[in-house]
Formats: structure tokens, C-alpha cells, sequence
């Protein structure tokens, strides 16, 4: 693993505990990967946090996967509540999460796991009438992508009280 250097503002930094509340309750989040022709390569994609990894959903083929392929390091950051303020000066209050890890493709059984999750995250209304039949029948050309988790962090500005 590679050694990151210390927050700057370490005083913003979130504990574990709201950090992974955080990862629970965004909604969406950019992966960060390197492009096989050594650029950076951003998408913002839905997850779900399940265990020590973070799930996404994708084709079975595109411009990520050979991303991946190219190198399977990445990072995943959430936004979770931002608001400009002015408090003497202008400034956003706000609160992100960094995951780091390694990405891989997963099959069968996790797969399933995690494509009920995203169903259950994002519509919960519609996964007992829908979701099994949907997975069921879109399996075959889904893929699914397991960012195994080796570290996180959780930043935040928050008004002064």
C-alpha cells in the first residue's frame, strides 16, 4: 500500500465511525482511475457499501473496464452535504469520504449480493416484485465491480459553534 501523507487540516478530519456513516448514506460517488494512456479517468457511478468493499454496476464492456484492466487501483470519493455559508468570509461547508482499494470483477453469488443491495439502496419500493426477475434477466451482460477497501477518509467542515 502506498503511504499518503497527513491531512493538512487534520482538525476536519471525520473518526471511522462518521466516515463509514458517511460511505453508508451517500448516494453517489466519482471513481478515479488511471487510463491505459496514463491520464486520469473519472465517473460518477451509484455503489453500495457492503462488508469491506463498495459495489458498482456497469456494462460488459466500455472505457472503465479497460481502465481497470489497465490498472485495477483506485479511488472512490463521496460528497455527502455541501452548503455555501458566509461567516465573516465566504466558505462551503461540506463533508467527503476517500476510499482507496483494488478493484475486481465479481461473479455468481456476490454478484447477485450486490446487485440486490443497489436495488434495495437506491428502491426499496420495488425489490420484492422486481428486482430478482430484472437481475435475472440482465445477469448475463452486467457487470459488477468489488472495490476491495485498504483505507478510507472522511473530511468535513462544519459551522463553528
Amino acid at each position: 500500500m502506498i503511504s499518503r501523507p497527513q491531512m493538512r487540516r487534520a482538525s476536519r478530519a471525520l473518526s471511522p465511525e462518521d466516515t463509514d456513516a458517511l460511505i453508508e448514506r451517500g448516494e453517489y460517488g466519482v471513481l478515479c482511475l488511471s487510463a491505459p494512456d496514463g491520464g486520469p479517468y473519472g465517473v460518477p457511478l451509484s455503489y453500495v457499501h457492503l462488508g469491506d468493499s463498495l459495489y458498482f454496476h456497469c456494462a460488459d464492456r466500455g472505457f472503465k473496464l479497460d481502465c481497470i484492466r489497465f490498472c485495477s487501483r483506485a479511488h472512490f470519493v463521496i460528497v455527502g452535504e455541501t452548503r455555501p455559508v458566509y461567516d465573516g468570509s465566504f466558505t462551503t461547508l461540506f463533508e467527503s469520504a476517500m476510499v482507496e482499494g483494488t478493484l475486481e470483477q465479481v461473479q455468481d453469488g456476490e454478484k447477485k449480493a450486490a446487485l440486490l443491495a443497489l436495488a434495495q439502496k437506491y428502491l426499496p419500493e420495488y425489490v420484492e416484485e422486481h428486482a430478482r426477475q430484472d437481475i435475472l434477466r440482465s445477469f448475463d451482460i452486467t457487470t459488477v465491480l468489488a472495490l476491495r477497501i485498504e483505507s478510507r477518509t472522511g473530511k468535513a467542515k462544519r459551522m463553528r459553534r
